[in-house]
């Protein structure tokens, strides 16, 4: 099979034929038709793998091309995602609180396990998320991280169908996360950079919009009642603080996008209205198969450039230098 990987930390990316792998016992084998590049992708090229070389990928759709002994739910043909969550230990603190994500000692696709930049890939059994009719591969693939981390942290959030939920964002995950916010039944505010951006906001689903050049975010908000829930989806430490005051009593701030600076905010202002700041994670397989399932549903779709695996280098470079509108997808013949 050909496999894209980084051979050592701070290497490129080359291309590779390896054997296509045997399947141990409790795994599955995968044939990719389809894998996001995602910005975390870069992890395993800064050296953050458990070891090298490292195939990279975590958002990944294929099909079962065959399963290992003692697997019974999966069989060969079904159409399947694999995500950021490699599989649980069962053992860990974590996993017997059934808190699986937090799971220390598990795999982590891409990192700590060969990922999705390959014509195949072995997952554990529990790792898979069934991909329903409905979705493309190239649809589905961005799901599995992009999409269940925003689906995820809105449904964990606290909003309910009604509340004003602002996405501050219309980037990779913002562009998805106005999507499941409307369709949720929340009252959704977009809040991004320039006043251009304003028609496809709410093309998205939002009903109000925010040009956080030209007006004061949290006034903004005030002015409809305040937030129940802003979803960070911007890496801007500063934008984010600068929705705190806009949250409405006992509002949450839930953090996505990770800043390379620290996030400040005033302790006045949470304690004063009773509010929070969360950070979250993406989600188990369960977490990902519930978001492919309400996607093909609701009719939400990531927007998407697509490259063949052969030219993983170019569309990674294209993601990196944030030009991609609004993800990019490898596909595989």
């Amino acid at each position: 099979m050909k496999a894209i990987q980084f051979a050592a930390p701070g290497s490129s990316f080359e291309t590779v034929d390896r054997d296509i792998p045997e399947v141990p016992r409790g795994h599955v084998l995968v044939k990719v038709h389809a894998s996001g590049i995602c910005h975390s992708d870069a992890m395993a090229a800064a050296g953050f793998a458990s070891s090298y070389p490292r195939v990279p990928g975590h958002e990944v759709a294929g099909t079962v091309e065959s399963v290992g002994e003692g697997v019974t739910r999966w069989e060969a043909g079904q159409r399947v995602g694999v995500g950021w969550f490699g599989g649980a230990c069962f053992e860990c603190d974590s996993c017997r609180r059934g808190d699986f994500i937090t799971c220390s000692v598990g795999k982590t696709t891409g990192l700590s396990a060969d990922g999705g930049y390959a014509e195949y890939l072995v997952a554990p059994a529990d790792a898979l998320a069934a991909i329903p009719e409905g979705l493309s591969f190239e649809e589905a693939a961005p799901l599995m991280c992009a999409g269940v981390t925003t689906f995820n942290g809105l449904r964990h959030s606290g909003a309910r169908a009604g509340d004003v939920v602002a996405v501050l964002g219309l980037g990779g995950l913002g562009h998805l996360g106005v999507q499941f916010a409307a369709k949720m039944g929340f009252e959704v505010v977009a809040i991004a950079r320039g006043s251009e951006k304003e028609t496809f906001a709410k093309e998205l689903g939002a009903h109000h919009y925010i040009d956080s050049t030209s007006s004061d975010v949290a006034e903004e908000l005030k002015k409809l009642g305040g937030a129940k829930v802003v979803l960070a989806t911007v890496t801007d430490a500063a934008a984010m603080s600068g929705t705190v005051g806009g949250l409405a009593p006992r509002g949450r701030l839930v953090v996505l996008g990770v800043p390379h600076e620290n996030l400040e905010v005033s302790a006045a202002s949470l304690v004063m209205g009773s509010s929070s700041v969360n950070g979250h994670a993406s989600g188990t397989a369960k977490d990902s198969e519930d978001t492919l399932r309400f996607s093909a549903l609701t009719g939400v779709r990531p927007m998407i450039e697509t490259y063949p695996l052969e030219k993983a280098a170019e569309g990674f470079d294209h993601m990196m230098s944030g030009k991609a509108r609004f993800r990019v997808v490898l596909t595989t013949n």
